[in-house]
């Protein structure tokens, strides 16, 4: 029997992993020993080393943290963070709260991010083809229109006739593109769609949360896939923070409407169920 045939042997690549080694007083992520990790890099730096394999430089890692702690959080409106709150109401724990709220975080409620990437990207390939930028967004908003989605993700609010966020994660992208951190393309890439989408609609569509830091993603060359995890792991702190706060408040059974408000009823007016006997 060869050693790829022997038990021990198929059990050992049953998981097979680049990502971490460990046995007995040993741990090491990417190579790279805990213990000197520990004190020396930050949250930021270990979510770059542990999707992308290696270390990021500061800029970089300060770029990523930019846009991790700027998606926290959008309040109780916000459906994931609701569920939270409501799971904590009806007993459950902290683990199952942010489970149960991360599990929406899909293609309506937490997707637009990694859409916004991969719109993006499909911009800057047709640049890269020979289209000055304003034809290739143009392309771009076309060909996902037709193919996806009327709607453009990334840009839009439903309570923001400016997303504060966004202005300012743009303005820091832009100052490491001046720097030479970052190249800036889809930061103008994003400027770009944003002035054609206002030309087109006639009012102001803003840039929102999910498509500014959809510009630091790409322009830090994570996968469109990463930007939604990336967004789960942002956004988990602030489901965090208010499960904990409606764990401290208390309250049973709060579910998504006060007490006493009633939903709109368009059925059948009331009536009587028929005899048994009835053809």
């Amino acid at each position: 029997m060869s050693a790829s045939q022997t038990p021990e042997y198929q059990a050992q690549q049953w998981w097979k992993t680049d990502i971490i080694d460990m046995r007995p007083g040993e741990i090491r992520y990417r190579g790279y020993p805990i213990e000197e990790l520990i004190g020396n890099v930050g949250f930021a730096d270990m979510v770059w080393l542990m999707t992308r394999g290696e270390l990021p430089t500061r800029p970089q890692a300060a770029l990523l943290e930019t846009a991790l702690m700027s998606a926290v959080d959008h309040g109780p409106q916000a459906p994931s963070i609701a569920i939270a709150r409501m799971a904590m109401t009806c007993g459950g724990s902290l683990n199952n709260a942010m489970a149960s709220a991360v599990n929406v975080l899909d293609d309506v409620h937490g997707g637009a991010g990694e859409q916004a990437v991969e719109l993006y990207q499909s911009i800057l390939e047709y640049q890269i083809g020979g289209h000055p930028l304003e034809i290739a967004v143009e392309e771009g908003i076309a060909t996902w229109q037709r193919e996806r989605t009327r709607i453009i993700p990334g840009f839009g609010h439903r309570f923001h006739p400016v997303d504060p966020r966004g202005p300012r994660l743009l303005q820091l992208v832009e100052e490491a593109a001046e720097r030479g951190e970052v190249d800036g393309n889809f930061v103008a890439i994003a400027r770009e769609v944003e002035r054609q989408l206002i030309a087109m609609k006639g009012k102001p569509i803003p840039l929102n949360i999910d498509g500014a830091t959809a510009v630091i993603y790409a322009e830090l060359g994570f996968p469109a896939p990463l930007a939604r995890g990336l967004f789960c792991l942002s956004r988990s702190v602030g489901i965090l923070a208010h499960a904990w706060e409606q764990q401290c408040q208390g309250g049973r059974n709060k579910g998504p409407m006060p007490k006493g408000w009633l939903w709109p009823y368009g059925g059948p007016a009331p009536r009587p169920v028929p005899g048994r006997d009835r053809p």
